[in-house]
């Protein structure tokens, strides 16, 4: 296969119109059963490439929209659900289909004020077609996760990112205590919900809580089979990401996790190293068979721009951020979320939203190509067979 020689044009700071979000939750009784890991357990380690020092830098180019998933003028008429307007769109693999989570949800004028809600996606390698949501009584599109809604207090429960243990669905969420400025905002506590019954019921655990100040306030989880890894970010997008990782059967433990400290696994997660710079925002991420390396994918606030770094490693090194997404020409973009499950060989797809005046979630493409030689590439095709007379 010949590879094509590429170059990345110079990312453009752009003026953006920064989101404010608006959701919360109250506490339910259920809960779910957690083993403990035992310490010092030997673990498998994440997949890595072969030969990750030698691999040649993986570019992506300038994203463009595919459709609009969310809203009354979308495809998928949202409205039919009371969805007029919704953001992050991430997205949970469970029992063979694709999930999408959304934050707050609103009907027509700002109404019918939801903290989260959720579709189910009908084709996600054609059309992308929202099939059904989960609804009440009414036919509406219902709250997934309870919330007080009141300022200072909680004002909103917004679902950060989600995980299938089989026949269990998770949601790790932030109970936010109040919006103050673009960018930033106060969080009460994070943890963990479940539902047992496909998203119809969720209930929030009562151990799996961490206060404010946990620096993963926000996280996007790494299924690895016997472990699950979360990155994690704190309250707010300008914070660095770090990384912690969990015995499958102890998710809902907060003492079974361990935090990776810059040179290996420890307990106590003031000791977590930075693995990623700051700023970093709402966060995906994803591996790669057909690069052998990882994606993570974020908002970075201060460029006003979605932007990607890849890895041989979940614990790094991480390479150098490249724009994916500008804000100039796609105003007030944030939260892209890989779609899960994909090969991300020539192309990553993910979803992205828009604040003002669209409040809605989009579904997102960008190229991926190898930064190899054409000269290289050739000889490797053959061209040792090419006539030289």
């Amino acid at each position: 296969m010949i590879l094509r020689l590429a170059t990345l044009a110079a990312c453009v700071a752009a003026g953006m119109t920064l989101f404010q979000m608006q959701s919360h939750a109250l506490e339910d009784t259920g809960d779910a059963a957690a083993r403990p890991v035992a310490r010092g357990t030997a673990v498998p380690a994440a997949p890595v490439a072969e030969d990750a020092s030698a691999a040649a830098p993986l570019l992506v180019g300038p994203a463009e929209v595919v459709q609009q998933l969310t809203g009354a003028e979308s495809p998928n008429a949202t409205d039919r659900w009371n969805v007029h307007g919704t953001d992050l769109g991430h997205m949970i693999r469970h029992k063979g289909a694709l999930y999408m989570v959304f934050g707050d949800t609103y009907g027509p004028d700002d109404g019918a004020w939801r903290s989260s809600t959720m579709a189910r996606i009908g084709d996600p390698r054609g059309a992308f077609d929202i099939a059904g949501m989960i609804t009440g009584p009414d036919g509406h599109a219902k709250e997934l996760i309870r919330s007080a809604k009141v300022p200072g207090v909680e004002w909103t429960v917004i679902p950060t990112n989600g995980i299938s243990l089989g026949e269990r669905m998770v949601l790790h969420y932030m109970s936010v205590r109040m919006w103050t400025s673009d960018g930033r905002w106060l969080v009460r506590r994070s943890g963990l919900a479940w539902s047992d019954d496909d998203g119809q019921t969720w209930h929030r655990s009562q151990s799996a809580v961490w206060p404010n100040g946990s620096g993963f306030e926000q996280v996007a989880f790494v299924d690895q089979g016997a472990l699950i890894y979360s990155f994690g970010i704190p309250a707010g997008r300008f914070g660095g990401v770090r990384l912690r990782r969990v015995a499958r059967d102890a998710l809902f433990d907060p003492a079974a996790y361990q935090y990776w400290d810059g040179r290996g696994w420890v307990a106590d997660h003031r000791a977590a190293a930075t693995v990623v710079p700051a700023p970093a925002g709402e966060l995906s991420v994803a591996w790669s068979e057909a690069h052998g390396r990882w994606l993570m994918m974020y908002l970075d606030e201060t460029k006003a721009a979605i932007v990607l770094r890849t890895a041989p490693d979940l614990v790094g090194p991480w390479s150098a951020a490249q724009t994916v997404a500008r804000a100039g020409d796609h105003p007030g973009l944030y939260a892209p979320y890989i779609v899960p499950g994909e090969p991300l060989d020539t192309e990553v797809r993910f979803t992205m939203s828009r604040w003002k005046p669209l409040y809605n979630v989009f579904l997102m493409r960008a190229p991926l190509h190898l930064d190899a030689p054409v000269v290289a590439a050739a000889e490797s095709d053959g061209a040792a067979n090419i006539r030289r007379d």
